[in-house]
């Protein structure tokens, strides 16, 4: 029976950044996590597989629709879908082997198998139990089933996201249920490929818990890249025929049933903690209605020495929550003072264009009561976006209008993922708009937009 100072159960983000950052911390520290590979869904089919063929396809569209404008003349490059599964799982493969070798580096132990708690201060794996002062729950996330509706999952025809990243074949017709994250960035992935995508969302806008005009403008956009939308419609059976399937949904504003053919359902209606097998109930270990760990504002559970963190509890369902959540719970095991600023944790659609987010909506922080303003820059002002073809979207900041302080940010435009950091710097160290708009950008950049939209929170934007 080996005995250890904390075990992490589970190596996605959350599990393999608290693992380290507890072995940084002098902790003896061990990773139980039953894949072939380490990096949990993030890394295996999540978030590293997908933004791979986001890529070659925002690749090939670039080559069908730019190459010629730009004077790049030749015949467009034709799909070797294989090889496109192969590209991906080559940089999956150097993903999961980099944290392979960190564990190695910083002497983290990985029990391969699947973990359990019979009791405070054991994990359970296979037939031997390993001792630990404090365990750490990071088990992530699993998808979810359509609420209320008839569906079988086969990963063939039927397909959450972990099926659709590796489908044999390209899908002449693909129903995506859910306009979330997931069901548009691999909606993308396909109508790039050549799919008719037809997305299917019960409410009657996309991006659930964005900004409005976020969900307007990424719809108007997706539309015209050539995908179609049903909203408001909720979805009541798929059925499976030989080699394709049905899909049957109402139409939520006067209750008429309709109909859609596929070669590939998408099942994209978000995802659920995944805590079966770890001995919960048995444990005494106080879980929320919806299935989530339920921990103090030091990630530890009711039951001493068990900690949690990332999808497994409360909040977005996002990798580098986790992260954060991991390193701060480290932390505390180590009798430091963790901390996770949850005001400050960005959201990123990977789309062309990307979409990003931090803080609150414009909606949300009307709510407040506060006095707001709002600075707004559409990229067709931004030279270095407009010079490749990105010029669709904007910059959207919301401040305080008494103190000028940012309350949050929305982008749709390119590199928005990565844009988005200035303003969680920003907020994280209670910037003014004006602050951003004082602050030299270089030119030509896509983060000008960024000062453009401060700007506009003040006198007003130069290019618009």
């Amino acid at each position: 029976m080996a005995s250890y100072d904390v075990i992490v159960i589970g190596a996605g983000p959350g599990g393999y950044v608290s693992a380290i950052r507890c072995a940084q911390l002098g902790l003896k520290t061990a990773v139980v996590e039953g894949r072939d590979t380490l990096g949990g869904t993030c890394l295996n089919v999540g978030c590293i597989p997908s933004k791979a063929l986001l890529h070659a396809t925002h690749s090939l569209h670039e080559a069908e629709h730019n190459f010629a404008e730009m004077g790049l003349k030749g015949k467009s490059p034709s799909v070797d879908w294989d090889q496109m599964k192969t590209y991906k799982s080559n940089v999956v493969g150097q993903n999961t082997g980099g944290i392979e070798f960190l564990f190695k580096k910083n002497k983290i132990d990985w029990i391969k198998g699947w973990g359990s708690i019979p009791a405070a201060g054991q994990v359970k794996v296979g037939d031997d139990v390993h001792e630990a002062k404090n365990i750490i729950i990071a088990s992530g996330s699993e998808p979810s089933s359509v609420p209320g509706a008839e569906v079988t999952i086969d990963e063939k025809i039927v397909v959450t996201s972990t099926g659709a990243l590796d489908l044999p074949k390209i899908p002449k017709k693909m129903v995506v249920i859910g306009a979330g994250v997931i069901g548009l960035e691999l909606g993308s992935v396909y109508a790039r490929l050549g799919s008719d995508v037809h997305v299917v969302e019960f409410l009657d806008h996309i991006t659930p818990g964005m900004d409005a005009d976020v969900q307007k403008g990424l719809l108007k956009i997706l539309k015209k890249q050539g995908l179609k939308f049903t909203l408001g419609a909720a979805v009541s059976k798929v059925e499976t025929l030989k080699t394709k399937a049905k899909v049957t949904y109402k139409l939520r504003k006067d209750d008429s049933e309709e109909t859609l053919d596929a070669d590939v359902v998408l099942v994209a209606t978000g995802r659920k903690p995944f805590t079966d097998g770890l001995g919960l109930e048995a444990l005494g270990v106080e879980m929320s209605p919806r299935g989530q760990i339920k921990t103090d504002n030091q990630w530890r559970t009711n039951v001493p020495g068990i900690y949690a963190i990332g999808d497994a509890i409360d909040g977005p369902m996002l990798a580098h929550k986790a992260e954060d959540e991991g390193m701060a719970a480290a932390e505390v095991i180590a009798g430091k003072h963790g901390h996770v600023n949850y005001d400050v944790i960005p959201g990123v659609i990977y789309t062309t264009p990307e979409v990003a987010s931090v803080g609150l909506t414009e909606a949300a922080a009307k709510e407040t009561g506060r006095n707001i303003k709002v600075g707004k820059f559409s990229f067709m002002g931004n030279g270095r976006a407009k010079a490749v073809f990105q010029g669709d979207g904007f910059v959207k900041i919301i401040a305080d209008k008494d103190t000028d302080r940012v309350l949050g940010a929305h982008i749709i435009g390119p590199a928005a993922g990565d844009l988005i950091h200035e303003i969680c710097v920003a907020m994280e160290f209670g910037a003014s708009a004006e602050d951003i708009a004082l602050t030299c950008h270089a030119h030509p950049t896509y983060s000008e937009a960024v000062r453009e939209a401060a700007l506009a929170c003040g006198d007003g934007a130069i290019h618009m």
